[in-house]
């Protein structure tokens, strides 16, 4: 089936957007690539669609469980066979699918890095027919990104076991130095990149220098429709600062992990339905959640990277209508910032008791190997031992960088139950035990294959069914799984531990100091490029964003508060009506790209086209085609 067939087929589209089918079709050809794309750039459709034009199974490997969940149901959905393994899946489990690899005809099977070294998948590997190796976020492999995750670096042995397979890597925000380092890192044949600009025409970048964030927060609702998005760093905060706005009649509610599944999957739904009109939230929200027509995203406190601004700030005006990211800023904020600094990076007494506090919770000897993911919950574990929070989180991600452990986000599992007896022992069982026997009945009735593997049950419907609370029904399960009977594993959406190998005695685990100061280097650098972006008011926004993820030919774009201020001050209303004039007589013609836009109207400054430009595109009367190039839409100025 041809690639088009493919991609109406399955998604309904009858076009590829900017780069997609340059990419497949380079992947087509066995080549490795790596593909920049911003958020919401359409990434998956890259290796999906060629995987599906190519014989073998695609592997996708990913470090976020909530996105290769939401993918692999999407999948299915649409009548494709796709299986996910990650931390916290049980041995029986992870076998079942790997054989439904070999033999059930699964097309899509994502893998989270931590999994690539395991005994079980290795064994399995040489039996795989693997077509296409997806890496997304690959920015994670390199030492350089913002969110190095050492388990990517494993992704190199891989290849070296499937010589001939190409390499897709994927990422929505790399540097120049990570784009060579992630070639270097998963060893491409030869270098290959894709890149779709970073630029975003249709958002309006705005930073607001103000003592009173939140008066100013309140400005920005008022002056904007449609809704929106508040970006804090703390769990606190945004249960605060949500109240504050509903106290102040704006609909508004929060969201960060902390929050029940149930709670959390409720909000997500109720913002993308246009129930609530603000989520106030913590990083912890947006990843795999796609609402067209946000229109403002505000940025209540400053986060740690530009890569992670432009991430969060592009959750606004997905769907190319004009949006505004917003981010407040005062003097105060570099103190934190200076705090910031010290906390993300404790001292290494601090990361030994924290290593060390872990073995004890879990009751790991030390020497003893585990691959055990184990339930985590930050409150609880710091509560514990009287750590501080931030301190704990801070270790955590170190030890992570280190290699000592692995820490997934966290994600809901379902309850699910295996019968253990054989049908003939399950019958005596049923017989001399009657107040477990009626849900044993149910269970036998509803979940067919209960026998084979851990099956997803629920538990609402059960205790339903049952005339029982939820309550008491866990409480038969319980008892069952105490006979032995089944193995039952309660619904959780905690976060997931492991140790990787061994747990070493506290004092011998070694801490890479020079790997330390180059991580802490490189987050004070990070820190600065965006405080510079708060505080520098001459350069346009859009273009220092630009400049940073190497597009130094980028223009300045004429919308954000800084362009607008430049603007005013140099441009009077006849030179306005000569520029738009000249646009509109060189966009009447054909379509024609910014670029080309101001190479031919060179007797005018380029900032003061692109400004004009983007205010004619905000009223309609310039407008985009699916190439992103410059129409005339009216008739008559």
């Amino acid at each position: 089936m041809a690639i088009h067939q493919i991609l109406k087929k399955y998604w309904g589209y009858d076009q590829f957007r900017l780069l997609q089918q340059d990419i497949i079709e380079e992947v087509l050809k066995g080549n490795d690539v790596l593909a920049l794309m911003p958020t919401g750039g359409g990434k998956s459709i890259c290796f999906q669609v060629p995987a599906l034009e190519m014989e073998g199974i695609c592997l996708v490997i990913s470090p976020l469980i909530a996105l290769m969940k939401d993918q692999v149901e999407t999948l299915k959905k649409v009548g494709i066979q796709a299986e996910a393994i990650y931390s916290g899946i049980a041995y029986q489990e992870i076998q079942l699918i790997l054989n439904n690899c070999v033999h059930g005809g699964v097309k899509f099977l994502y893998l989270s890095p931590e999994r690539l070294n395991s005994r079980l998948f290795l064994d399995y590997l040489p039996q795989l027919k693997i077509c296409l190796l997806a890496v997304d976020e690959a920015h994670c492999i390199s030492q350089w990104g913002y969110d190095f995750r050492p388990t990517y670096r494993k992704i190199a042995a891989l290849r070296e076991l499937m010589p001939n397979t190409p390499v897709l890597a994927l990422t929505a925000s790399a540097t120049k130095e990570v784009v060579e380092d992630i070639q270097k890192q998963l060893a491409f044949k030869k270098n290959k990149v894709f890149k779709k600009s970073f630029e975003r025409l249709n958002l309006h970048y705005v930073v607001r220098t103000t003592e009173k964030k939140f008066d100013q927060l309140l400005s920005v609702f008022e002056k904007t429709r449609g809704s929106g998005l508040v970006y804090v760093r703390n769990r606190r905060k945004t249960e605060e600062i949500a109240e504050r706005l509903k106290k102040a009649g704006i609909n508004a509610s929060f969201y960060h992990a902390g929050l029940s599944n149930e709670l959390r999957i409720q909000r997500q739904e109720q913002w993308i339905n246009n129930q609530m009109r603000i989520l106030v939230c913590t990083n912890a929200f947006g990843m795999g959640i796609d609402k067209p027509d946000c229109s403002v995203v505000v940025h209540f406190e400053m986060p740690d990277c530009l890569e992670a601004y432009y991430q969060e700030a592009g959750r606004a005006g997905r769907n190319g209508e004009k949006a505004y990211c917003v981010l407040l800023y005062n003097v105060a904020d570099e103190t934190e910032l200076k705090h910031r600094i010290e906390q993300n990076f404790p001292h290494e007494t601090e990361i030994r008791k924290v290593y060390d506090a872990i073995g004890t919770f879990y009751q790991i000897p030390v020497g003893a190997p585990t691959e055990i993911a184990f339930e985590f919950d930050l409150p609880q574990f710091s509560a514990h031992f009287k750590f501080s929070p931030v301190v704990v989180f801070a270790s955590l991600k170190i030890l992570t960088q280190l290699g000592f452990i692995h820490l997934t986000e966290a994600f809901y599992t379902p309850s699910r139950i295996q019968i253990l007896y054989k049908q003939d022992a399950l019958f005596d069982f049923q017989h001399t035990n009657k107040p477990l026997d009626e849900l044993l009945k149910l269970i036998l009735r509803s979940y067919g294959g209960v026998f084979d593997s851990l099956t997803v049950i629920n538990e609402k419907l059960l205790a339903m069914k049952l005339n029982v609370s939820e309550t008491d029904l866990r409480l038969k399960l319980k008892k069952l799984q105490e006979f032995k009977v089944i193995d039952y594993k309660q619904q959780s959406d905690a976060a997931q531990l492991t140790i990787i190998g061994e747990r070493w005695d506290k004092n011998y685990i070694h801490l890479d100091q020079a790997l330390l100061r180059d991580r802490k280097s490189l987050f004070i650098d990070k820190l600065a490029r965006i405080v510079h972006y708060a505080t520098d008011k001459n350069m346009c926004r859009s273009r220092k964003i630009l400049l940073y993820f190497n597009e130094p030919f980028a223009l300045d774009c004429g919308s954000c508060d800084t362009c607008i201020g430049k603007r005013k001050r140099l441009l009077n209303n006849i030179q306005y009506q000569q520029i738009e004039i000249s646009i509109k007589n060189a966009c009447m013609a054909e379509p024609i790209a910014i670029q080309s836009l101001c190479v031919a109207l060179k007797q005018y400054k380029q900032e003061d086209i692109t400004g004009i430009a983007r205010i004619l595109l905000d009223k309609g009367i310039l407008q985009l085609n699916p190439q992103q190039l410059l129409f005339w839409q009216k008739k008559d100025l």
